[in-house]
């Protein structure tokens, strides 16, 4: 026998050893689920490889609000009503605010260094409070002329090219993100080297941060094995090292502009200058900085998606009706602002509706983990779980929401007889202490760029060579942890000349107050 196959044979031997030893107990009064395949994975293998937030959302329908799963020996359940997240995450979150352990995306690609990640503790709460502190909705307030010059921007891209409404999108949300932790614009995606940088190293942590698609997550005991046999792992440590040069670039760019005397307010020039205060290295703030620049991008961005493609597939329903609200309140020769705010219910409406219909953060984010044991209505949760609140199924719950495949706005016009229940059902942005800290930024540009896009265009389906209209698939999203549109072809036209003139003299303003963002 060669030396290799001696070790293989030793890694093996051990990793049974280890299984066998924390196989996990046997408890009574678990929650509801499927047979596990097998002793050794549980239910592991019966997760699907793309979309399993459908899967989980059918587990939840066959057995109720709480399933329990058993990935290797990580106790796992998942929630799949409004009420369940409530009561487990939000009212039990003392208990139900801690991370499982990410093996892949945590210790591997991130170094323990991605505080959406870590486990409560010293390093959790410090990253919790310098992010809470910049992105508070008192703060988050004072980026809203930003947010609203950049979605002037936004308005005039879609004049020129609406075809390329997606790359317009994604401009102006990764340029609001850039400018409020780096200080700078994001002028192009495609050409930006950071954008582009960022743009596959989120890629690469929404692709393996997927439940069940790792077995070293299950069976942590495969660490143990050599490199050449953990063909994922090399992958993920050479992300690593990419990840670490451009983050930490980042960060010295900004240093060389605070050394100059030209380094404009961001969230990255707070944390270098309290530093000392927060006690955070170097390497800490720059993957610090990139919590908002790697979670923001894609939360704002997919939700405007999905808002253009209800428009394609239900505007008929609800467009006229907002466009009337928009002219009542805000007439033909300007464009609405943050100060309308209020007197926009429908608008409101609208962005409530996006935010459930199709949440991005289609598994309710990053999962928690319990660090006691604890007993849901008779159901016992053992100390350890990976707790997943599925927001598939809980925005899609019939029951809270009548034809929940329909995107219909009116459903957020009343309120609903069980409010606490009613709000919590579309927790977009997460639940209990750790909910997304950039939850009021994205908001403000969902907002700011629902309302100013219906009243500036008239969107509806796209139509063929031969004039015929064009359906599209309200179904048809990516496989990744965020979960946003494929590409689908939409009409969007000016409403008319008067509202095409106030796009490009507010563009014409907008790009001359923004110079101050320049590299």
């Amino acid at each position: 026998m060669s030396s290799f196959e001696l070790y293989l044979s030793a890694a093996l031997a051990t990793l049974l050893v280890l299984l066998l030893l924390r196989r996990p107990k046997q408890t009574k009064n678990l929650p509801p689920g499927p047979t596990p395949s097998s002793w050794l994975v549980g239910n592991r293998n019966q997760v699907p490889a793309t979309k399993p937030w459908r899967w989980f959302q059918e587990l939840n329908n066959q057995y109720g609000p709480v399933v329990y799963l058993q990935m290797g020996r990580t106790p796992t359940v998942v929630l799949g009503t409004a009420e369940a997240a409530w009561e487990v995450l939000e009212k039990k979150s003392p208990i139900t605010s801690s991370r499982p352990r990410f093996i892949m995306g945590q210790e591997i690609l991130s170094n323990n260094l991605r505080g959406l990640m870590s486990e409560v503790g010293p390093f959790w709460r410090r990253w919790r409070r310098v992010l809470h502190g910049s992105f508070m909705q008192k703060t988050s307030d004072t980026y809203k002329p930003i947010q609203s010059l950049e979605s002037k921007q936004l308005m005039f891209e879609l004049t020129q090219t609406p075809d390329k409404y997606r790359e317009h999108i994604e401009r102006y949300a990764t340029s609001v993100v850039v400018v409020v932790t780096y200080g700078r614009r994001v002028y192009d995606i495609f050409n930006d080297e950071v954008v582009c940088l960022n743009r596959e190293t989120q890629d690469f942590l929404t692709s393996i941060n997927i439940p069940g698609k790792y077995l070293v997550e299950s069976v942590p005991a495969l660490l143990y094995l050599p490199n050449f046999l953990t063909p994922w792992r090399t992958a993920a440590l050479k992300q690593r090292e990419r990840d670490k040069e451009y983050l930490t670039r980042l960060v010295n760019e900004v240093k060389d502009k605070m050394d100059a005397g030209r380094a404009s307010y961001s969230f990255c020039r707070q944390l270098i200058e309290d530093r000392e205060k927060n006690d955070m290295s170097d390497l800490e703030i720059a993957y610090t900085c990139a919590t908002p620049f790697g979670a923001g991008v894609e939360t704002s961005a997919g939700s405007l998606s999905s808002f253009i493609l209800a428009c394609a597939a239900f505007g008929s329903s609800f467009i006229p009706k907002a466009q009337k609200e928009l002219d009542a309140v805000v007439g033909p020769d300007r464009m609405p602002t943050f100060e309308d705010f209020d007197d926009l219910p429908f608008i409101r409406a609208i962005v409530n509706e996006t935010l459930r219909w199709r949440p991005v953060a289609v598994l309710g984010g990053t999962p928690h983990k319990s660090t006691e044991d604890m007993v849901y209505r008779g159901m016992f949760i053992p100390k350890g779980s990976t707790i997943i609140a599925n927001l598939w199924g809980i925005h899609l719950n019939p029951a809270d929401f009548p034809n929940p495949h329909v995107f219909d706005p009116e459903r957020f016009m009343s309120k609903h007889p069980n409010e606490k229940k009613f709000k919590t059902s579309r927790r977009a942005f997460g639940y209990g202490r750790r909910v997304c800290p950039g939850q009021y930024l994205a908001s403000n540009s969902i907002y700011i760029n629902i309302a100013r896009i219906l009243w500036g265009f008239n969107l509806s389906k796209a139509r063929d060579q031969k004039g015929q209209e064009i359906d599209v698939d309200t179904f048809a999203y990516t496989d990744g942890f965020n979960s946003v549109p494929l590409p689908f072809p939409v009409s969007i036209t000016p409403r008319s000349p008067a509202h095409l003139a106030i796009i490009d003299r507010e563009n014409e303003i907008a790009q001359e107050e923004m110079k101050v963002y320049e590299l």
